[in-house]
Order: C-alpha cells, then sequence, then structure tokens
C-alpha cells in the first residue's frame, strides 16, 4: 500500500454462524469518485477550494482539541494512581480544563456544521443557475 492511501479494519459479527468477518476498508487520498452531473465530463469538480480549506481548518482545530484532551486524561490517570493529595488537587484544574475542551468541540463541530451548510447551498444557488 502507498502512502497516500489509508486502510481501516473494522470486526462485523455475523449474526447467522456466531463467527466474526474482517472487513477493510481502503481510501485513497489520491482519487475521489466522479458524483456530479458536473464531473461527468471526465473532469473531476474539486469544488471551492476556499469553503475546502475553511473545513480543513475546523477539522485540524477539533483535532487539535481532542489530542489535548487526550493528553490531559492520561495525566488525570496518573495522578488518581498516584494517590498523592497535591496530584489529586491538579486534577481538579485539569478536569476543568476537559470540561472546557469539550465545549469547545461542540462550538467547533457547530462551525463546522454551518460552514459545510453554507458551502453545500451556495454550490445548489450556484448549479441551479
Amino acid at each position: 500500500m502507498n502512502s497516500s492511501s489509508s486502510a481501516a479494519e473494522s470486526t462485523m459479527e455475523d449474526p447467522s454462524s456466531g463467527h466474526r468477518r474482517s472487513k477493510k476498508h481502503h481510501r485513497s487520498h489520491r482519487h475521489r469518485p466522479s458524483t456530479t452531473a458536473e464531473e461527468s465530463d471526465g473532469e473531476v469538480d474539486e469544488g471551492d477550494p476556499e469553503a475546502w480549506a475553511t473545513l480543513n481548518k475546523g477539522f485540524r482545530q477539533v483535532q487539535s482539541v481532542l489530542d489535548r484532551n487526550r493528553l490531559l486524561i492520561q495525566q488525570v490517570n496518573e495522578n488518581q494512581q498516584s494517590r498523592m493529595h497535591d496530584n489529586m488537587v491538579k486534577n481538579v484544574s485539569l478536569i476543568q480544563e476537559l470540561n472546557g475542551n469539550i465545549s469547545k468541540v461542540v462550538s467547533l463541530y457547530s462551525d463546522l456544521n454551518t460552514n459545510f451548510t453554507n458551502v453545500c447551498q451556495h454550490r445548489s444557488k450556484n448549479s441551479s443557475k
């Protein structure tokens, strides 16, 4: 497999036999299948680069906050396992930061939803003209 594609594996249980099946999903970053009438002439419509950049920026912001949350959770767990009073006190502020970050992720996803909806509506208006 080349570096431009990724695979995700999921496991599903077959209800008829009780056996598990493994299923790989491949995703290529180089090619997106043609899905619109504008693409039927052989050219791939990449859409609005500014809209894609905005969505990409939003997803990067979300991922950054989620990465920070992962580190905070690890630290909270380590502090909890140490059972030291000072570490338990530190957990209060770490958990408060986690809570704030969760609210931030909700807000970022809300913004992404709004941006995506606006892009779709803009494209719909332009394609109907």
